[in-house]
């Protein structure tokens, strides 16, 4: 017995080192960064930008991972719809919710602000998955507050923190504070609240198929490659497919985006209190975020 144990240990040591090899050679076959000085230069962006500025980059092929203000938290504006998404597909995977069910657009539904559907007839009918493709594709606000209507603000709470996320939460209906579920952090930070560690977190997840599931995930990922604001991380970016989620107001700006190089890069990008609260495409976060977009994509080979 004794002699069949102590094979058994060794065929279990033999594992975990070829594993553990394994895990090396795949992350030897990528290309590394100079992360030093690409610390340097993301620093430097965050220091002549005129607000508060942090960021987080994770390269999931080959470990590294550089960060600035990483775990302080941020408003999120829009950017919060990523987690929302994440929780909607999480409850049609547990068969709480379909895709295909209709939904009603009222009037006492539609809100300001992005998206189409505020200028729709009132009456119309779309699907789930229709509402969840305006949401991040245009940002639809009205479109997210349908959705939040049938998963509960409170649900998206406990998704993210059963995935190690507990700062990331939304407060309320877009452009409808009375119905917010956190009124004293509603008033700080605006619809959401989430640090740039967390949201890259999330991002990997997302990317590794372990955010619901792999199919679901995969389909994340295909709806966030279909946001058309391109005017910050992308900005200088072309003939790239990038899956990404933008947020703002007067004075936010915040992205988080998988760049898919010869390795996979996540990259989060946070401002707050900006000087600049022009609605430009020359922001001067947004031009920030443009720089760091430039960065990341230069600091690895691509495909």
């Amino acid at each position: 017995m004794r002699s069949s144990f102590a094979a058994a240990a060794m065929a279990v040591g033999m594992c975990v080192a070829h594993s553990a090899a394994a895990q090396t050679q795949a992350h030897a076959s990528f290309a590394r960064a100079d992360t030093a000085a690409l610390h340097r230069q993301l620093d430097a962006v965050a220091k002549a930008h005129h607000g508060v500025l942090g960021y987080a980059v994770s390269n999931l092929d080959t470990g590294e991972r550089l960060s600035l203000r990483g775990d302080e938290t941020f408003p999120t504006a829009s950017l919060i719809k990523v987690p929302i998404l994440v929780t909607l597909y999480d409850l049609v995977g547990h068969g709480d919710l379909s895709l295909d069910d209709p939904l009603t657009v009222l009037k006492i539904d539609q809100v300001p602000g992005s998206g189409v559907l505020q200028y729709m007839h009132p009456g119309m009918t779309l699907s789930v998955h229709d509402a969840a493709a305006l949401m991040i594709g245009l940002s639809d606000n009205t479109a997210t507050n349908l959705l939040l209507d049938r998963i509960i603000i409170r649900r998206v709470w406990q998704k993210m923190e059963s995935l190690g996320l507990p700062h990331t939460k939304v407060h309320s209906k877009t452009y409808l504070r009375i119905s917010s579920v956190a009124m004293d952090s509603s008033v700080k930070y605006g619809l959401g609240v989430s640090t740039p560690n967390e949201m890259a977190h999330l991002f990997e997840l997302l990317a590794q198929g372990k955010a619901v599931s792999p199919a679901a995930d995969s389909a994340m990922l295909d709806l966030l490659a279909q946001n058309t604001d391109n005017d910050s991380m992308q900005r200088t970016i072309d003939g790239m497919t990038v899956p990404h989620k933008t947020g703002a107001t007067d004075s936010v700006r915040t992205e988080c985006a998988l760049f898919r190089l010869q390795s996979r890069v996540v990259a989060c990008g946070f401002t707050k209190q900006n000087t600049d609260i022009h609605w430009v495409t020359d922001n001067e976060a947004q031009v920030a975020l443009g720089k760091i977009g430039a960065l990341i994509v230069n600091a690895w080979p691509k495909k």
